[in-house]
């Protein structure tokens, strides 16, 4: 039997899944929406805490706490970190949705056709609990870890509620590690759900406001105006070629190509001359590119199709993350011997998972890679695509897999003894 195999099977067969189970559901049961961080991280740390992991907490801002913690390995293994958000998009519209059924409770964790439902199940509590998990099977089937093993949780990931959502705690965290407060790891697996495919790259992105001015006048006389939703349309174009000419530039072999992509316009509405128009576009970029040069070129193409009489434009980024205007884009090299053994490790789990992809969305592994200078990838139960929607659920079993397959790469990253 190969290794891999042989350390699946025993760790299989110390599975507690009752127990895995219970912590999954009570991470679930916290309400953590973005600013309410504070539950989940009150009961994470008790869990913490029993697993001897000497958790520690600050607040990043008032009442906001992150958490984090460690425990020790016999010193001669790399330091592996476990890193996720604690919080969770809203609910608004969900007990409306299920009202009357066993999915009502959108903190309730109810099981249904195998399925654990309710919100941040899959964004992101099944990657934490799987994590968290997978520590006490390493213990529960006997093995010692000669690395370290360190985990992290923050708060303040996801936006959509006022004020928050610029990723507020891991900048926290990442200032405490180039300060050396926190230890530095030397490989980090951000819990995003994955269906436990590794990603090992991401997009970046910025999204731009922008407003066209022009001047309004009366419909009878429409020489005494300058049109800005004309203007506009003239504008929109040459973003549109704009957005064909960089996706014709490259693509990455695990996050495609680039593109720009108009999410939005609003303009006019009086029987008038519009005099104003504002429109909104998200910029998707590749591993590789300078966030900075593509707000540039960006720029100039708008403005260079605005010149014109009376004409003014104003653009804002209001999605600013690691980078003022934007989130960066992020890799770490796909044939690591890391990624390959958290591949290998996915796939045995559980067969057909584990391929490594890209991240068909952004989050906050451009912290670690871009800024602390760790490889990170994003691996962890649960579909991207149903987060976000009333529809958040996590098939059990692939969060039984996780656990095992989570433990499976402690073990095979931070090297074992006997206990």
């Amino acid at each position: 039997m190969k290794p891999v195999a042989a350390l699946l099977e025993r760790l299989n067969a110390h599975l507690d899944r009752d127990a895995a189970l219970d912590l999954f559901r009570g991470a679930v049961a916290c309400q953590s929406v973005t600013g309410n961080e504070a539950n989940v991280v009150a009961f994470l740390e008790k869990r913490m805490a029993a697993l001897g992991l000497a958790p520690q907490k600050a607040d990043f801002l008032p009442g906001r706490p992150n958490l984090w913690g460690e425990r020790q390995g016999a010193g001669e293994g790399p330091r592996l970190l476990f890193i996720g958000h604690t919080d969770t998009v809203h609910v608004r519209g969900w007990e409306e949705h299920w009202k009357g059924t066993d999915r009502e409770d959108p903190f309730g964790g109810a099981i249904v056709d195998g399925e654990i439902w309710g919100r941040g199940t899959g964004d992101l509590k099944a990657g934490i609990a799987a994590s968290l998990a997978a520590l006490h099977l390493i213990d529960s089937a006997g093995l010692r870890l000669k690395g370290d093993i360190a985990y992290a949780f923050v708060g303040d990931e996801e936006s959509g509620e006022p004020g928050t959502g610029v990723s507020a705690g891991i900048k926290d965290m990442t200032r405490r590690i180039l300060s050396g407060a926190v230890a530095t790891p030397d490989f980090a697996v951000y819990v995003e759900p994955t269906r436990l495919e590794v990603f090992a790259a991401q997009m970046g992105f910025f999204i731009a406001d922008v407003t066209v001015t022009g001047k309004s006048a009366y419909f009878g006389v429409p020489e005494q105006g300058v049109d800005a939703l004309k203007a506009t349309h003239r504008i929109l174009e040459e973003v549109w070629r704009h957005s064909d000419a960089i996706a014709a530039r490259a693509s990455h072999p695990l996050v495609g190509r680039a593109f720009a992509l108009v999410t939005g316009i609003e303009g006019g509405g009086y029987i008038a001359v519009p005099g104003e128009c504002r429109f909104s576009l998200i910029r998707k970029l590749l591993p590789g590119e300078s966030l900075d040069e593509a707000v540039r070129e960006l720029e100039a193409a708008i403005r260079s199709a605005a010149n014109a009489p009376g004409i003014s434009v104003e653009i804002a980024y209001p999605a600013g993350r690691d980078h003022s205007h934007g989130g960066s884009p992020a890799e770490t090299d796909p044939d690591s011997a890391e990624i390959r053994l958290l591949s290998t490790v996915m796939d045995g789990v559980l067969p057909g998972r584990g391929s490594i992809a890209g991240a068909p969305y952004w989050s906050e592994s451009p912290f670690l890679i871009n800024q602390i200078g760790c490889p990170a990838v994003y691996c962890a139960p649960g579909d991207i695509t149903n987060c976000h929607t009333l529809e958040e659920r996590v098939n059990l079993e692939e969060y039984f897999a996780g656990v095992v397959g989570f433990a499976a790469f402690i073990a095979g990253y931070c090297g074992t003894e006997e206990a």
